[in-house]
């Protein structure tokens, strides 16, 4: 981050203070007045901060609490990466982090910075689709859509991981990411089909 005035030790004991005022509100109500809460937490401008996203650099002034998927889908305005559980269990946000798959909402936008972040907007070279975007398509993998983009970047980093030797091992590797409606065997018939393809190991 740019800021000199805020350390990522700082930032780290900000999250968590903040996140314990609104923990103990929970279990003590009554407890702690929003004023009492608004005192202990400390004081801190906007961070300025440089995300390096699908090959491009944005700067962005963000509050030290505002998650990776926050800062793309509000800041940003790349909404392909869903806002699901929140909790980092149902694999919708699943992006790309220096090739290796992360769930952008459980990570700090503050603390992505200097890496390369890929969303499902910067999988496919122009027109020209992932083998694994086209494989949904083709294998009908999908059927709501809502956990597909976060499906589809788990698959790459499943592929790219060396884990797409069997149904089994795909199953095994891709079973952080929750499909609602049950389209588990297309899924994991496309990234079958994507790992066999020329070109199927890129996207980080």
């Amino acid at each position: 981050m740019t800021s000199p005035d805020v350390t990522r030790r700082e930032l780290l004991e900000y999250t968590a203070l903040t996140g314990g005022v609104l923990l103990g509100g929970q279990f003590m109500p009554g407890a702690m007045s929003l004023a009492v809460a608004q005192e202990a937490r400390p004081t801190s401008s906007p961070l300025e901060v440089v995300l390096r996203v699908n090959g491009e650099e944005h700067r962005l002034s963000l509050d030290p609490r505002t998650t990776l998927l926050d800062a793309l889908r509000e800041h940003l305005q790349l909404t392909g990466s869903k806002k699901g559980c929140g909790l980092g269990q149902c694999g919708a946000c699943t992006v790309l982090i220096d090739g290796k798959r992360v769930k952008s909402c459980l990570n700090l936008a503050a603390l992505s910075e200097g890496r390369e972040i890929t969303t499902i907007e910067g999988l496919a070279q122009g027109d020209k689709l992932h083998p694994l975007q086209t494989a949904f398509i083709e294998r009908d993998a999908f059927q709501c859509g809502y956990c597909t983009s976060g499906q589809i970047m788990a698959g790459v980093a499943c592929i790219s991981e060396g884990h797409a030797g069997s149904p089994e091992e795909i199953r095994e590797w891709m079973s952080g990411n929750i499909c609602r409606c049950g389209a588990y065997d297309g899924i994991v018939a496309a990234i079958q089909d994507a790992a066999a393809a020329p070109g199927s190991v890129r996207g980080g």
